[in-house]
């Protein structure tokens, strides 16, 4: 398996840890160091971080996994993932095809770092934007 190979395939499995949800399997795919930034620019030191913020986000979330690009960047590997968020708000209303877009580095296997962007902002500021009929 060459190393871009292994850096999705490291994404791949530490996503599905986190939706399962299983903060403690997520985490052994991460660097002890591993620098997180979701948006608004909030910054976690580790898995229990994502889990404590999107528990007081949402009741519940999950991917709708879409795209795997990548890059190679000699040191580590860039890789994006896209797709949509689905869940329920704190008050029970469903919601989907809310738009995210993850970027991870990947070095010696480890995730380094990652960034994280999606529509929730806007769909709590509006909620008429997101509602499942």
């Amino acid at each position: 398996m060459s190393g871009i190979e292994q850096a999705v395939e490291v994404v791949k499995k530490f996503l599905a840890a986190s939706m399962a949800p299983d903060a403690v399997l997520a985490a052994t795919y991460m660097h002890p160091q591993v620098s997180i930034t979701f948006t608004g620019k909030r910054e976690f030191p580790g898995t229990k971080g994502i889990t404590d913020f999107n528990g007081a986000r949402y009741k519940w979330v999950k991917k709708s996994l879409g795209q795997f690009d990548w890059m190679d960047r000699g040191d580590h590997v860039v890789v994006y993932s896209n797709g949509t968020l689905y869940g329920e708000w704190p008050d029970g209303q469903p919601f989907a095809g809310n738009r995210y877009l993850d970027r991870y580095e990947v070095r010696d296997g480890l995730i380094v770092k990652m960034d994280v962007w999606n529509d929730s902002a806007e769909w709590i500021l509006m909620p008429e934007i997101g509602r499942v009929e």
